[in-house]
């Protein structure tokens, strides 16, 4: 599952400089993630030495990509987390498909 999976595009026209030709643009809208409940199915985790975000995310869900689905249950910002950090691993990902 690819974060921006259900993000919706915007595409218009731009003019750039003094030629006055206009440039096709493509960007994504805003995608708002609802908030992850805690469950009886999530699982914790003591961090140890070389463990990141992707790497965990590899392992329980099987796909790298849903490294962020991490961070955002543990309000974290970064990949990479210091030893010892007790991290919740949400026992399913029904809630990573964005609004």
């Amino acid at each position: 599952m690819a974060r921006y999976e259900n993000t919706k595009i915007k595409e218009g026209k731009v003019i750039r400089g003094s030629s006055h030709i206009p440039y096709n643009i493509t960007s994504y809208r805003t995608t708002t993630y609802s908030s992850i409940p805690k469950t009886d199915s999530d699982l914790y985790v003591i961090t140890t030495t070389g463990d990141r975000l992707d790497n965990l995310a590899a392992q329980f869900y099987g796909d790298v990509n849903l490294w962020w689905y991490i961070a955002k249950a543990n309000n974290l910002t970064f990949m990479t987390i210091p030893v010892g950090t007790r991290l919740r691993i949400p026992g399913t990902t029904q809630y990573a498909i964005g609004i």
